[in-house]
C-alpha cells in the first residue's frame, strides 16, 4: 500500500524518460498501471524507463522490480483489455473500472502524454470493456456487498425507485452502498453516522440528507431500507430502537441490511412486526450465487478480448503507414492548389459561385482517387506488409523515403 501510494503519480516522471514515445497512468484502489510507447529496443529502454521511476519515486530499484509485472507487445493490449472487462478486478466483471480506463485515457489525452498508439490500445480496451457487458451476463448480477444488500431490499420490497434508501455509517461500504443507489436511480438517500460532520459530507458528495446517531429513530422512521456498515464493536441499533420507530410507520414495511462483522444490528430486531433483516450470512449465499453465475461468462468475455486484441493489432500496424497517407496527401493537395490556381487564372473573370463549384469539383476529385490507394494501403499494412507495400507507395508517387533520424 505505502509503495502503490509513492508511485501513484508515474506519468510525470515517466515523462522525463527520453525512452517514452506516449504515456497514460492507470490508478484505482488497489493498481497503479503504467502504459507507455517506447523507443526502438524494448528490453533496453524499459530498463531505462524501470530507472528513471527508481530514482523519481526514491525506490530502491530491486524493490521496485519486486512489486512490477511487465507486459509488452500484444500481451499490452491483452492486459488492459481483461483490465477493461473486468477480469482482473477483485471483484469479478465490476463496472467501475471501465469509467476508471476511459478517466486514464482522457487525463493522458489532456495533458498531451497520448498519442495515436495509446490513444488506439485504450479505445480498444473500452471497446472490449463495453462489449463484454452487452454480449455476456458479466455485469448482469450483483457482486459487491452493497449492490447485493440494494438486491436483497429489492427482493423484499419489490422496485426501490420510489424508496427511501438510509445507509448507517459513512466508511468505505457506505459510500459504495450510496454509489450503488445513485447508479439505480434511488433519488431519495440519506446517511446517519456517530459523527455528523463526516456523514454531512459523504452525503453532501451524493446529493443526500443526513443525521446523526441521535437522530437514528427519526431516520429509521424515514427509511424504507436501512443498510448498515459501522466499525462498532457491538450492536447499537437495538430492538427498543427499532420498535419505536416503526409504531410511528403507519404500518409501513423497513428493511434493514446489516453488512457489519460484528452485527449492528440486535438479532431480535427480525423478530418485531413489519421489519425484516438480513445480515451476511444471507449476503454471503447471493454473493455466492452471483460470482459463480459470473465465473461462468469468463470464456465469452476471453472471446470478446480476444477479438479487440486481434483487430488492436491489425489497427496498430496500420499505423506504421499514416505517416505515409498523411504525406500522399499532402502531396496530392499541393498538386490541386497549383492546378487550381492555373485553372482560375487562365478562366479570367469568374461568377464566385462557379469557382466555388470547381474549387469543390477539385476537392472530390482527389478526396476519391485517394481513396481506394489509401483504404488499400492501410489493409496491406495490417496485414503485416507496411514496409514493402509504402515502398511501392513512395516509387510510385515519387515521394521521398524519410531519413532515419
Amino acid at each position: 500500500m505505502e509503495l502503490r501510494e509513492r508511485l501513484g503519480t508515474l506519468g510525470p516522471t515517466a515523462g522525463q524518460c527520453p525512452a517514452v514515445e506516449e504515456h497514460a497512468v492507470l490508478s484505482t484502489c488497489y493498481r497503479v498501471e503504467l502504459y507507455a510507447l517506447l523507443t526502438e529496443g524494448v528490453d533496453e529502454t524499459r530498463n531505462e524507463l524501470i530507472d528513471v521511476l527508481a530514482a523519481g519515486h526514491d525506490v530502491e530499484r530491486e524493490l521496485l522490480l519486486d512489486h512490477l509485472y511487465l507486459y509488452a507487445g500484444e500481451d499490452v493490449s491483452r492486459h488492459l483489455c481483461r483490465v477493461a472487462a473486468g477480469l482482473d478486478s477483485l471483484v469479478l466483471g465490476e463496472a467501475e473500472i471501465l469509467g476508471q480506463v476511459s478517466d486514464a485515457h482522457l487525463k493522458a489525452w489532456s495533458a498531451g502524454s497520448a498519442g495515436p498508439a495509446l490513444s488506439l490500445l485504450f479505445r480498444t480496451a473500452l471497446s472490449a470493456g463495453r462489449r463484454a457487458r452487452a454480449e455476456t451476463a458479466i455485469g448482469a448480477n450483483p457482486a459487491t456487498a452493497s449492490s447485493m444488500a440494494l438486491s436483497l431490499a429489492e427482493g423484499a420490497l419489490g422496485s426501490l425507485r420510489e424508496k427511501r434508501v438510509l445507509v448507517v455509517g459513512a466508511g468505505r461500504i457506505g459510500g459504495q452502498t450510496l454509489k450503488a443507489a445513485t447508479r439505480r436511480k434511488i433519488p431519495q438517500r440519506a446517511v446517519a453516522n456517530r459523527t455528523r460532520e463526516r456523514g454531512v459530507e459523504l452525503a453532501a458528495s451524493f446529493g443526500a440528507s443526513a443525521y446523526g446517531f441521535d437522530e437514528l429513530e427519526a431516520a429509521l422512521v424515514w427509511a424504507d431500507v436501512a443498510v448498515t456498515a459501522t466499525s462498532s464493536e457491538e450492536p447499537f441499533l437495538s430492538a427498543e430502537v427499532v420498535g419505536r420507530a416503526m409504531s410511528q410507520r403507519a404500518g409501513r414495511p423497513l428493511v434493514l441490511v446489516d453488512l457489519a462483522v460484528p452485527a449492528d444490528v440486535e438479532r431480535s430486531v427480525g423478530e418485531i412486526s413489519g421489519v425484516r433483516l438480513f445480515d451476511v450470512d444471507d449476503l454471503r449465499a447471493g454473493l455466492d450465487d452471483a460470482i459463480t453465475s459470473r465465473l461462468d461468462e469468463v470464456p465469452k468475455v476471453e472471446e470478446v478480448v480476444e477479438d479487440e486484441v486481434e483487430s488492436f493489432g491489425r489497427r496498430y500496424r496500420e499505423l506504421e503507414v499514416e505517416p505515409l497517407v498523411a504525406e500522399l496527401r499532402r502531396q496530392a493537395e499541393a498538386i490541386r492548389e497549383q492546378e487550381l490556381e492555373r485553372i482560375m487564372r487562365d478562366l479570367g473573370d469568374i461568377e464566385p459561385e462557379t469557382a466555388e463549384r470547381i474549387e469543390h469539383l477539385s476537392r472530390v476529385l482527389v478526396k476519391k482517387i485517394l481513396h481506394e490507394p489509401t483504404v488499400r494501403l492501410r489493409e496491406r499494412a495490417g496485414d503485416g506488409e507496411a514496409d514493402e507495400v509504402a515502398a511501392a507507395v513512395r516509387e510510385l508517387f515519387g515521394l521521398t523515403a524519410p531519413r532515419d533520424s
